[in-house]
């Protein structure tokens, strides 16, 4: 193993997933639907025409997903919690039952010396908002807010680690233009809403869970983020990729590091930004860390038959890729973690997703030999380190994901998992990625300290 001093001896070695991911039991102990149980029941959305209502069955099979975090030896877990198991309208008071599951799950962890590390939204919006506009509406942040205290009331005095949002991009650009993610929508205007009432969510909600959490909490934001680099040295091209710059990772950082939204995108988009006075404070509430999940770079060629966009990616010639097709470029992550450090001043870095998909081939007994995953974590952790020896305050790693898991209108084919999971049987079986993650940690880590 290399050696990663550079990240010091508390550094928060993890893995990630989400709720809706793996969870199922979408109608147990008074969940209501969320918005991706409706996308995934519209025909055409979904490959495979899967859906999320068994996933890991970690609903029930919590204890075996502890277990299996005690078998990678992490000392940090990052889960999301559902917004309809909390509170199944979006609005009103604590749904007991869903809450208690999230207090035993943190209870589990710390009694295993395992840091939680709380999401407040990775997606799942009730449906009942969305019936009333969801994101393109104002009211839906303010809504955020009241749940995010009320998580935090019930948790703070033992979670001290809070996402406010996982990857708005991916609720905004490609859940509202795009239509390949929940809510389907394929509107610019609704997508530039979407977008802005997002991420006044992510302000109001770092005021909510400072006001209630017991002492004094770590909140920060997750957005996923790509060097964005021209296909060619023309002009056209490079322009191409200051706009998928934009697009891509300006728009989601400079509006939280108190610079506003950037004027060439607003521009670009031609939407006026439904701003009240104070929001722009609002979203720059001061944060003590930047998320950042790390898949790919994106190539980009000028292309004006795109709308409003005028690019479009282009693969690089002999690119080792992923099942998905996206590039493996581990020195991509070393440039954004620098490029926080450096442009955006991050007082903390957790990178808190980072992963792959490949076709995994398990033997009679589950187990996957997944060397090219093995190999995709190691190069990155060392980007990471790199990037951490160069002055990056990086504070944690999460590898996406403990789980094979319901990877959205991907359906169950691609598999993230550092363990193998039999989707008939639920069986979790631990892959070679998870056993040289498990060594990585043991050489480099442990629990944290008391």
């Amino acid at each position: 193993m290399d050696d990663y001093s550079a990240l010091g001896t508390d550094f928060a070695w993890g893995v990630a997933t989400s709720a809706f991911q793996i969870e199922g039991a979408l109608d147990a102990d008074g969940r209501q639907p969320s918005i991706w149980d409706d996308f995934c029941r519209t025909p055409g959305t979904i490959d495979g025409g899967d859906t999320g209502a068994v996933a890991c069955d970690s609903y029930r099979r919590w204890p075996e997903d502890l277990a299996l975090l005690n078998q990678v030896g992490v000392n940090s877990y990052r889960f999301s919690i559902a917004w309809p198991r909390v509170q199944p309208t979006g609005r009103g008071p604590v749904n007991e039952p869903g809450l208690a599951y999230y207090d035993r799950l943190v209870d589990d962890l710390l009694a295993a010396g395992i840091r939680p590390f709380a999401t407040l939204y990775h997606w799942d919006l009730p449906s009942a908002l969305q019936h009333e506009g969801g994101w393109t509406a104002r009211d839906t942040a303010y809504r955020f807010a009241d749940y995010a205290g009320l998580v935090a009331q019930r948790l703070g005095d033992r979670v001290s680690d809070w996402v406010t949002l996982n990857e708005p991009l991916c609720s905004a650009w490609i859940g509202h233009l795009e239509g390949r993610m929940a809510p389907g929508t394929r509107d610019l205007r609704s997508a530039v809403y979407a977008s802005y009432h997002l991420l006044l969510a992510h302000g109001l909600g770092v005021e909510a869970v400072r006001a209630a959490a017991t002492g004094t909490p770590s909140i920060g934001i997750v957005n996923n983020l790509s060097p964005c680099e021209p296909a060619s040295t023309s002009e056209a091209d490079r322009l191409a990729a200051r706009r998928a710059d934009g697009h891509t990772n300006r728009w989601w950082l400079d509006p939280i590091s108190d610079r506003g939204f950037p004027e060439d995108m607003v521009a670009l988009y031609g939407v006026p930004l439904p701003q009240v006075a104070g929001d722009l404070d609002t979203i720059a509430a001061p944060l003590d860390f930047l998320g950042l999940n790390y898949y790919m770079r994106m190539r980009v060629r000028h292309d004006p038959s795109v709308a409003t966009l005028g690019y479009r990616e282009v693969p690089v010639a002999g690119a080792k890729t992923t099942a998905l097709g996206w590039e493996v470029h581990a020195p991509g992550l070393e440039e954004l973690l620098l490029r926080l450090t450096k442009d955006y001043g991050a007082p903390a870095i957790y990178v808190t997703e980072n992963g792959a998909a490949f076709l995994d081939e398990p033997d009679a007994n589950g187990y996957v030999e997944d060397s090219d995953r093995a190999d995709y974590l190691l190069e990155h952790v060392e980007a990471m380190s790199s990037a951490a020896a160069q002055g990056a305050p990086v504070k944690g790693y999460f590898a996406w994901s403990l789980l094979d898991n319901f990877e959205w209108s991907y359906g169950y084919w691609p598999r993230f998992g550092l363990a193998h999971v039999d989707f008939e049987s639920q069986r979790r079986t631990l892959k070679l990625s998870g056993e040289i993650y498990a060594r990585l940690i043991r050489e480099h880590a442990g629990r944290p300290q008391a």
